[in-house]
């Protein structure tokens, strides 16, 4: 049974590159599974939603907030999406906290999500990573102030990824599932 009909786009924002790491991981499991995906940066997506049958959406965050450009697409089109299968999903390093790492529980998704009012097929949330090497001086002292008052790490001269990689490919399999592929039985990438 092939599904190669099935359109699937992956619009995302990203400000470090954890979050198109996971759209990629996201990607090469959909297309492995006969889903035509195509990635497509928040700021250069310009298609119909209702061109798709799927629209997979990652935002990360930064300073407490998602991007503003992801906020006004689903605004903009909160009718288009409620009419094809969705997901959504955030990056942010509150969720590397056990207590935060799920979608009911993470409080920048739940905000969000409330914000746009819109409510899509699958969310979920995941671990980003802390880089403080890669920052600019004005990013690694308010990511380490950030840091301080929630409890983590305020210096590492290595990057810490916090991404749970078997739950991204969980989400994968849970994207492949609304999309009629029969459940995977173990399958990985």
């Amino acid at each position: 049974m092939t599904y190669s009909g099935r359109k699937i786009a992956i619009v995302y924002s990203t400000v470090d590159g954890q979050t198109l790491k996971i759209c990629h991981v996201i990607a090469s499991l959909l297309n492995k599974n006969n889903l035509q995906t195509k990635l497509y940066p928040i700021d250069s997506f310009q298609e119909d939603p209702l061109s798709f049958d799927t629209m997979v959406i990652g935002a990360s965050i930064r300073y407490g907030k998602h991007n503003t450009l992801i906020s006004n697409f689903i605004l903009n089109n909160r009718d288009k999406l409620s009419r094809i299968k969705t997901a959504f999903f955030s990056v942010n390093l509150v969720a590397r906290k056990k207590d935060k790492g799920q979608p009911d529980s993470n409080p920048y998704l739940i905000r969000f999500l409330n914000r746009v009012a819109w409510k899509p097929d699958l969310s979920e949330v995941f671990a980003g990573k802390l880089d403080y090497p890669s920052y600019s001086f004005i990013d690694r002292v308010m990511i380490q102030l950030i840091m301080k008052l929630t409890g983590g790490p305020v210096r590492s001269e290595k990057p810490i990824e916090y991404t749970d990689w078997k739950r991204v490919e969980e989400f994968g399999w849970k994207i492949c599932k609304i999309n009629d592929l029969p459940d995977p039985a173990g399958q990985s990438l």
